[in-house]
Formats: C-alpha cells, structure tokens, sequence
C-alpha cells in the first residue's frame, strides 16, 4: 500500500497544482490550456475526494486507538471500540476504492459515442429489434442525462431499422457503452407467425469514440465526395435537391453516407463526424488485434462478430454471454434499465484489471 500511497500523494500535489493553474489569469486567457487543465483536474476530483477522506479515517483510527489504550472505564473502552471497528471497516473500503480509481484508463472513456445498430439474420424482425435496441439505448441515455442526436436512419416498412446511426454526448458515455460491441440475439414469437414458434434474430451494435480532428489525420484529397438526392422507404425520392451526401475515405475505403439533414451542409458535417470515429476505430482495432490475450482478459475480445447478449422474450429474460450473468426482467431492460449489466461488465473489466496487477 507504500507505493499506491506515495503515487495518491504525487496526485493530490498535481491537483493542488491545477487549481492554481486554473486561477491564473494566463491560463484563464488561453482557451486550449483551461480546457486541457480543466479536464485533467476533473479526471483526479473522485481519487482526490477518496484519498483525503482515506487520510482522515487513517487519522481519526489512531487517535482512537490511542485513547483505547489510554483510557480506564469499562463503558468508554467499548464505545471507541465501536469506533474503531467502523473506522477499520471504511478504511478497507477506501483502500478497495482507491486500488479501483488507479487503475490504467481506456484514454476514450471520457468521449462521446457513435452507436451504429443493423438489422442482421432475420429480415423484418431483426430491423424490428434493431428499433428495439436504439430505444433501449435512448432510454437509458435519457437516465445519465445524455443527449442524442440521430445521424442516419434507414427505416422498414414495418417499422425498425435496417440500421440507425447516432450520437451520444455525455460524460462518461463510451465507458459505459463500449461493452455493447457485438451481436445481440432476441427469442420471440413474431406477430406475423400464426403457429406461435419462437423465431431466433440478431441485431449488430458497434460503438465507436467520437474522434476529434487532432486525434485522426484525415486529408481533403484523400476523400471524395459524392452528393445525391434523399430516398426514403423503398427507394423513393424524398426531395429534389442533392442534399444527401456520400464519403469515400480513399486510402481506407471506409465510406458514410448522410441524407438525415434537408442541408448538404450539415450532412456532410455529420457524415465526417461518423468517418472520423470509424477511421479512429478501424486504426484501434488493428492496434489490439497485436494483444490478443490483453483483450481477451477483459470481457470479450470485441470481436464485432461475437455473440454477446441474448433476449429471451417468452421467458423474460436476458443472458450477457461474457460473464454468464442472467436476469429475469427482459421487459424493464428494454425500457432502459440496462444499467445492471453495464455495470456487472465493469466490475468484471476492474476485477480482471485488479489480477492482472497482482500478477
């Protein structure tokens, strides 16, 4: 506990730093720099908050088992030995927590996120439960105090989606979200089947950090641009003017299309918006592909293809395959009460984390 403590201590030193740094009329003149400090200062305000409570506790336990040893009446001795068993018991939970705020950081977590769901194997019924997926997801962003913004969305006839784009702008959003890369199963009966047989479908869920523009280096001559008219269900015009716009990241071949927007312009914003999260992502994966065993340790390898949750409309439930956890109440789930899970992933991620260091 010397080493963690010596390191609490360097990070408490750098927050007082910042605080001075922030009260500097310099710094406060300088957009970038009161930005750049103000986002470290707020990454330390929790490990900060828990450390100097640690040396508070600390503190008020041997003051206390000072007067244990001082001290002569009966009845006196048994309260601060009340006191003492509390403060012993917090300060294990503050060690527990302090080990928990140290550990290594994905640097994205803090982002914003780019969600893509698709209709995957089961026609109709997979673009219905896609709609299903992006309704969860809204909810449960609504919870965090979230906002969305849809990007792109290519509806069906019968309701859903054959795939919805959006973006979620919250604090905090992608360290929560990432874990729902993958491919999502849904059991249910479908209205259409008159003999009541359950029909298996799939959605895929890809959840990208949103990538600023010092983060991906992105050149004008290495995009083409192509603009056409928006089309809506089955094809049909949806207005005259070339409003929707195409990118073709050349070097990459990855390719957006927008046509969300009645303004070019502000498809074409979001179109490279999406471009530069997939660039950064495609970029990323290759760079984890070369640590397989690290991405396997925590929970999946995020494998997009990889089958990760499955809902079980008949039985109301909803098994997360990665850490076998099942809970019977499919139906609040999709209302957006997903929060159970997500944090079952990240107790499961720090748990890994935490044995691999004692290792």
């Amino acid at each position: 506990m010397d080493e963690v403590l010596d390191r609490l201590q360097s990070l408490e030193d750098r927050y007082d730093k910042l605080n001075e740094l922030l009260s500097d009329p310099e710094v406060i003149s300088d957009t970038k720099k009161l930005r750049e400090y103000s986002k470290e200062q707020s990454g330390l305000e929790d490990v900060i908050q828990a450390y100097r409570e640690y040396k508070e506790v600390t503190t008020q336990l041997d003051d206390a088992k000072v007067m244990l040893e001082e001290e002569q009446d009966t009845e006196m001795q048994d309260m601060v030995k009340s006191e003492i068993s509390e403060l012993s018991q917090r300060k294990e939970e503050l060690e527990e927590q302090l080990r928990i705020l140290l550990l290594p950081k994905d640097p994205n977590d803090d982002k914003n996120v780019i969600m893509e769901i698709r209709g995957a194997a089961g026609g109709d019924e997979a673009a219905l439960f896609a709609g299903d997926l992006y309704r969860m997801y809204s909810r449960y962003a609504e919870s965090e105090g979230w906002k969305i913004d849809v990007m792109e969305a290519n509806t069906t006839g019968v309701g859903g989606y054959k795939e919805i784009i959006f973006m979620i702008n919250g604090e905090g959003a992608f360290s929560k979200l990432k874990f729902e890369n993958g491919a999502h199963r849904v059991q249910r009966v479908p209205e259409t089947e008159s003999g009541g047989r359950i029909h298996t479908s799939t959605a895929t869920v890809v959840v990208m950090p949103e990538a600023e523009e010092v983060e991906v280096d992105v050149h004008e001559k290495d995009i083409r641009v192509d603009t056409f008219a928006s089309s809506g269900p089955g094809g049909q015009s949806v207005n005259t003017t070339m409003s929707a716009v195409r990118l073709t990241h050349m070097p990459t071949g990855i390719v957006v299309s927008i046509q969300d927007e009645k303004s070019q312009i502000k498809n074409k914003e979001k179109a490279m918006k999406v471009l530069r999260a997939r660039i950064y992502d495609k970029f990323q994966q290759e760079a984890q592909a070369e640590y397989d065993e690290t991405r396997k340790s925590a929970v999946g390898s995020g494998d997009r293809s990889e089958r990760i949750r499955t809902y079980n409309f008949p039985q109301n439930r909803v098994t997360d395959h990665r850490i076998g956890l099942t809970i019977q109440k499919l139906d609040q789930i999709l209302e957006g009460k997903v929060g159970e899970i997500i944090d079952a992933l990240l107790m499961e991620e720090q748990t890994k984390k935490l044995e691999q260091i004692g290792e």
